[in-house]
């Protein structure tokens, strides 16, 4: 699915989102990399269609999907505290949207059976979310978000609470998972290191402004503008 965004503007409060042009490509994997408060999650929200912006559009496939409700979007969707129903199981968690769409018990099923062996959480499958570690539930979130075979996968930090190692298994994980879905992935980080390792182009979102799109691999290498370099620090 390919994701283009036009003048798209956001305020809520004081913050202002001012007006966003951006295009992110079928099949891309895409960083929105700024420090907290910066927009980051409002524009993830806004593209998941969890509120309306205030002026300008967002299409995918070309299509205005501004008045299409997030349900119906087919659009996964990850934050950094899993957001796992604490009284359902594992297994349960996961086959959730699945129920809630319909499908039946077989199907449900096997979609869940597949999901758990590809994130290697069949072992915990009937566990409840509090006897989980940290990479467990992301896990577990993930599995619950690939479930309905979304187009689009939105991670809102997700490895940000996760010890180095766990992060690390997990990078290769969303990689596996972009390889078996073919679906278009656009993650919020704060770490420009992961936004490097995982992204093809990464968005640099500061004080509500994006300011630069860039090749993710060379982010690091590149100059950018004072308000960039600054937030990049000392690259040595």
């Amino acid at each position: 699915m390919e994701i283009e965004i036009r003048e798209f503007t956001v305020k809520r409060g004081e913050f202002l989102l001012r007006p966003v042009s951006l295009t992110v490509r079928q099949g891309e994997i895409f960083a929105l990399l700024g420090r907290t408060g910066s927009g980051k999650t409002v524009l993830l929200e806004a593209i998941a269609g969890m509120f309306p912006g205030d002026e300008g559009e967002i299409l995918y496939d070309g299509v205005n999907v501004m008045k299409i409700p997030p349900r119906r979007r087919k659009v996964g969707i990850v934050y950094q505290n899993d957001g796992l129903f604490p009284h359902m199981k594992v297994e349960e968690n996961i086959g959730y949207g699945l129920k809630m769409h319909g499908y039946s018990k077989e199907e449900r099923e096997r979609t869940t059976e597949r999901l758990m062996e590809l994130l290697s959480i069949s072992h915990i499958r009937n566990q409840y979310p509090g006897t989980l570690s940290g990479g467990e539930k992301q896990r577990t979130a993930l599995a619950r978000a690939l479930a309905l075979k979304p187009e689009l996968l939105l991670l809102d930090e997700p490895f940000s609470a996760l010890d180095p190692a766990t992060k690390q298994m997990l990078y290769k994980e969303i990689m596996e998972i972009h390889r078996s879905f073919g679906c278009t992935i656009i993650f919020v980080t704060h770490d420009f290191k992961e936004a490097e390792l995982l992204s093809s182009e990464v968005g640099i979102l500061l004080d509500g402004e994006l300011l630069e799109v860039t090749d993710g691999k060379r982010l690091m290498k590149e100059k950018h503008c004072r308000k960039i370099e600054d937030f990049l620090g000392d690259r040595g």
